[in-house]
């Protein structure tokens, strides 16, 4: 149902080879474009499809989408898992400011505490979490842009609305394992073991105890991803257009790959701008076992 929505083309300054093309092992790929760069009345923008060169795998194939999945479980679990000490003193100085009032002062305390031990709490529902959504995430992505191609004629409202769409179902499979992660960081006297954790949520609170911060994730996660995804992207096109002095497709990996974390830093920045609210609110939601989305406003707003 999806081939008339495909097309191939070259020389797109506004194709995203980190999107419409993957690779495996050393077999040669070489990438396919949108096929224009104006938008015509009544045209549709067609996702991209990969010329199957070599090991490359054809966009819009299951593998073409279980690879991407695994690049979201990678690129999501490895890197919230890398700064859970700094989440744990975020979420400390979110839920308990008169203790830990700075980042300084949150790492000291923490220390003279727990000891250095106890600056990685949380790391298990971090990681597996993380992972599940970034599976989600990056694979859910990928087909909801192949889908809303034939229904939006405009790439920002394309890339708004798959990641949004995305982050939607990423942030059911990331739900359960955040409210344990918050419980292990912030309730003192909390065992700092999920395989603890999760049972005994499931024992007093049932399975909404879980998702009774699913509504503040989504107020945080969605916009973060539409942010994320947009801002990217379109990052990603105006360098190539106006900043890298020769063709993309003349560019080596690893000038790409400059591109790539520069747009991914530029797009993190407004990331944690719009994002950061609801996070408060995520975590002094799942602080305790009788917070419930009314008093944390309340308290939040005194």
């Amino acid at each position: 149902m999806f081939s008339s929505l495909i097309e191939s083309a070259k020389n797109n300054p506004f194709y995203s080879p980190i999107y419409a093309r993957c690779e495996a092992g050393q077999g040669e790929s070489r990438s396919a474009e949108l096929k224009s760069n104006t938008l015509v009345p009544g045209r549709t923008i067609s996702a991209a499809k990969a010329e199957v060169t070599g090991n490359s795998c054809e966009y819009g194939s299951m593998k073409y989408y279980g690879l991407c999945g695994f690049g979201g479980i990678l690129s999501c679990g490895i890197t919230h898992t890398a700064v859970v000490p700094l989440d744990l003193v975020k979420c400390r100085i979110q839920t308990n400011p008169a203790k830990y009032k700075s980042i300084v002062s949150g790492f000291s305390v923490t220390i003279k505490e727990d000891g250095m031990r106890g600056l990685g709490k949380g790391w298990a529902p971090t990681a597996i979490g993380y992972s599940l959504q970034g599976l989600g995430k990056f694979g859910f992505y990928e087909v909801f842009k192949k889908i809303y191609s034939g229904m939006l004629g405009e790439r920002t409202s394309l890339y708004l609305a798959a990641s949004a769409s995305a982050e939607f179902f990423a942030d059911i499979a990331l739900c359960p394992l955040e409210a344990c992660k918050v419980r292990i960081q912030t309730q003192p006297g909390c065992s700092p073991y999920l395989r603890k954790v999760f049972p005994q949520i499931l024992k007093d609170e049932g399975v909404m105890g879980f998702y009774k911060g699913i509504s503040p994730l989504w107020m945080r996660q969605i916009p973060y991803t539409m942010m994320k995804f947009a801002c990217f992207e379109r990052t990603v096109e105006a360098i190539y257009k106006y900043v890298v002095p020769k063709p993309r497709d003349e560019c080596s990996k690893s000038e790409q790959l400059i591109v790539t974390f520069a747009a991914g830093y530029i797009a993190g920045v407004f990331c944690a701008i719009v994002s950061h609210p609801a996070d408060t609110v995520v975590s002094k939601l799942n602080q305790e076992k009788a917070f419930n989305l009314f008093s944390v406003l309340i308290s939040l707003h005194y």
